[in-house]
């Protein structure tokens, strides 16, 4: 049965986080058809012993390995290439995404938004160190100022979009971060939803706070580059007579 959702996860060294996150996900999609793919990002530590011995108990499971490390935009791609999903959502694999969301992530896309192009989650008491709270808070602020998107956390994992609407992007790395101003971009609507949040139970983030700002000052620029280069058009396809149709047949 093709799946109506593919819920796509990146991970990279999360193990003791992952298992119990795809448990929990295959528990609030149950009565959706969906698969859960997990792109493995050279994990070193036991992520890929995991997911092997996860993937006899959840059928749904499957699994897509990076030989080398490429980030997070990177294997958010990967993932979505493989989907069967006309529908896509994603979710961060360090479990500090509660996969309850889910459904009200969801949700819009069956009630009929004309042009909707993404369902962004927004993090609710966020449970992070007051340092990366701080720093994502000024981050956040500099990019609303910049591209205007109307988001307030482009940074949240949760996310829901049409499969075909993201490959219509350009893609650069980092990305996951500027969906809603890309998505904007194309002229489709962004809707915000709140979503909770919950500590990280095993190891650490990936990333740092000097590494997100060094790398984020260049994705910025170029996102607000690529939007100010954009020309929406309503272009109109003209349909061909009906008797010249017959005549090229």
């Amino acid at each position: 049965m093709t799946p109506d959702v593919s819920v796509v996860l990146p991970a990279k060294n999360e193990a003791g986080n992952i298992a119990p996150l795809l448990r929990a996900i295959a528990a609030v999609l149950q009565d959706h058809a969906h698969e859960i793919i997990v792109v493995n990002d050279a994990s070193t530590d036991r992520t890929p012993q995991e997911l092997a011995g996860l993937q006899a108990e959840l059928p749904q499971l499957r699994v897509i390995c990076h030989n080398r490390s490429c980030g997070q935009s990177a294997a958010i791609r990967s993932g979505v290439l493989a989907a069967r999903g006309a529908l896509i959502a994603t979710l961060d694999a360090d479990g500090q995404n509660p996969p309850e969301n889910l459904p009200a992530l969801l949700a819009p896309f069956r009630q009929g938004i004309p042009m909707l192009g993404l369902v962004q989650g927004q993090r609710v008491g966020r449970r992070d160190r007051w340092t990366r709270r701080l720093a994502s808070r000024l981050a956040n602020r500099i990019r609303a100022g910049l591209l205007r998107d109307g988001v307030q956390d482009s940074g949240c994992g949760l996310k829901a979009f049409p499969r075909e609407v993201y490959l219509a992007l350009p893609f650069f790395d980092h990305i996951h971060r500027f969906m809603p101003a890309m998505i904007a971009r194309e002229g489709l609507e962004v809707v915000t939803i709140p979503v909770t949040h919950a500590p990280r139970a095993f190891g650490r983030s990936n990333y740092g706070n000097l590494q997100r700002a060094l790398v984020g000052i260049v994705d910025l620029l170029g996102a607000a580059w690529l939007i100010r280069r954009r020309r929406l058009t309503q272009a109109q396809e003209l349909s061909r007579p009906a008797q010249d149709m017959r005549g090229a047949a």
